[in-house]
């Protein structure tokens, strides 16, 4: 759990974590150069043992990377198959303990479990969940790695400074034969503070680290189109963020950065699981009678979502009002549940979802 000068809202995790079932696990805190420095109780209310390990420079999400280190050197610089590192936020915790149990059953090619990340609710009292992810790529806030896959991959790119870089490291899991898998039994609250967060240099570091990621790992014929379609996409998101200044300042240092990306393009199967295609393909493949469909609520990803409904037959119409059946359009996993939540309050039509997550029932109704 990296931080960084946050000592209010690391208490309050802390707190949190403290209120979860006993278990033999502990916590490592990781002080990204935090002024002041970090304090915690050395023991929380379930007997967790909580540490520090102190940074002398903020290094953003690589701050992780110490962390599992230290979590490795406690358990002799190696881990089993059965050694998992829950990375969470200083604002994010677990509701609850039952996650062990599925990290316990999960099978052994998933290096990866990312959790069900909600958000606090509306001011109508609705739920709402983070944004981000897809199918096969988790979000930093709520995920559990295996420490073994995490240490043999390198962890994450300190490249990256932050956003994006579970990207990268989700492309290197898939490209080690492993899968990244979602579970709703594993369910995280992120408080999500605003406190510390810059839109400009967000805004920086999404431009230039989604390009980056396409530019490492996408087949040589999607390379450039998915480089611009990421330019196209921040520039929206910097329009609205109001973050021009810092849209143009990524955009100026993915330039200069761009030819020297490690290239390790994907095959043609493997992308497809990494931006989602495989996953919707096998979902929407498997439902029936499903008339006229409609793509709406679009979001992450939804031009590979209408390739799938494509291929896998489905009639699509332009026209969600006289479609039988509607479409959630994105295949980023918040967005898709907070989407289908919605559509099912208005009893227009049949609401699907693109693709089925593990440990709970979302594909349609």
């Amino acid at each position: 759990m990296p931080t960084h000068s946050r000592p209010q809202v690391l208490a309050e995790t802390l707190e949190q974590l403290g209120r979860l079932d006993p278990h033999d696990a502990h916590v490592v805190v990781v002080d990204n150069a935090s002024t002041p420095t970090v304090s915690v109780p050395r023991v929380l209310n379930n007997s967790l043992r909580v540490e520090v390990v102190r940074l002398e420079t903020n290094i953003s999400a690589a701050a992780r990377n110490a962390g599992v280190q230290r979590c490795l050197d406690v358990r002799g610089g190696s881990a089993s198959e059965s050694h998992w590192i829950v990375m969470l936020d200083d604002d994010s915790a677990p509701l609850s303990s039952q996650f062990l149990n599925v990290l316990r059953l999960t099978e052994a090619d998933v290096a990866v479990v990312a959790a069900e990340v909600l958000l606090p609710p509306s001011a109508d009292g609705e739920t709402r969940h983070e944004a981000g992810g897809l199918p096969e790529v988790f979000i930093g806030c709520g995920a559990a790695i295996r420490a073994g896959v995490f240490q043999s991959l390198g962890g994450f790119d300190p490249s990256f400074d932050y956003y994006a870089e579970e990207y990268d490291l989700s492309a290197r899991v898939l490209l080690s034969g492993c899968r990244v898998q979602f579970d709703r039994r594993f369910v995280v609250q992120h408080r999500k503070v605003e406190q510390g967060r810059d839109f400009d240099r967000i805004v920086a570091n999404l431009v230039r680290n989604n390009a980056w990621v396409m530019a490492r790992y996408a087949p040589d014929g999607e390379r450039d189109p998915q480089i611009r379609q990421q330019i196209s996409r921040y520039a929206q998101v910097a329009e609205r963020e109001q973050a021009n200044a810092g849209y143009q300042r990524g955009l100026a240092e993915l330039k200069a950065t761009l030819p020297g990306q490690p290239r390790r393009p994907m095959s043609e199967d493997l992308w497809h699981r990494f931006i989602g295609y495989d996953a919707a393909c096998r979902h929407l493949s498997t439902l029936t009678q499903l008339g006229t469909t409609s793509i709406v609520e679009r979001g992450k990803n939804d031009d590979v979502i209408e390739k799938a409904a494509r291929d896998c037959g489905l009639r699509l119409t332009a026209d969600p009002v006289t479609a039988d059946t509607r479409l959630v359009g994105t295949l980023s996993p918040g967005p898709m549940l907070d989407g289908a939540t919605r559509l099912r309050k208005t009893a227009l039509s049949r609401v699907i979802t693109p693709w089925q997550l593990a440990g709970g029932s979302v594909g349609c109704s």
